[in-house]
C-alpha cells in the first residue's frame, strides 16, 4: 500500500475537479450516520412542527434570521 505522502503527491497532480471528487469521497467515507441520532433529530423536528401547528411556538421569517447573522 502506498504511503499517505505518496497518495497526497498523486492527488495534488489531479485536475481540480478530480481533487474535489476525491475529497468528497474521503469525507463521505468518514461520515457514518448514527441511526439513533437520526431518529432523535426526526422526532425533535416533528415535535417542534406539531407545537408550531398548535400555536405553542412561533416561527421567525428566514429573511429576519438571515439579517441577524449577516456581516
Amino acid at each position: 500500500m502506498e504511503s499517505t505522502a505518496q497518495l497526497a503527491k498523486k492527488a495534488i497532480e489531479l485536475r481540480p475537479t478530480e481533487r474535489i471528487r476525491l475529497v468528497e469521497a474521503i469525507l463521505y467515507s468518514l461520515d457514518k450516520p448514527d441511526a439513533d441520532i437520526e431518529k432523535s433529530w426526526i422526532a425533535e423536528a416533528e415535535a417542534r412542527y406539531e407545537a408550531y401547528k398548535r400555536g405553542e411556538i412561533d416561527a421567525i421569517d428566514w429573511d429576519e434570521i438571515r439579517k441577524r447573522y449577516e456581516r
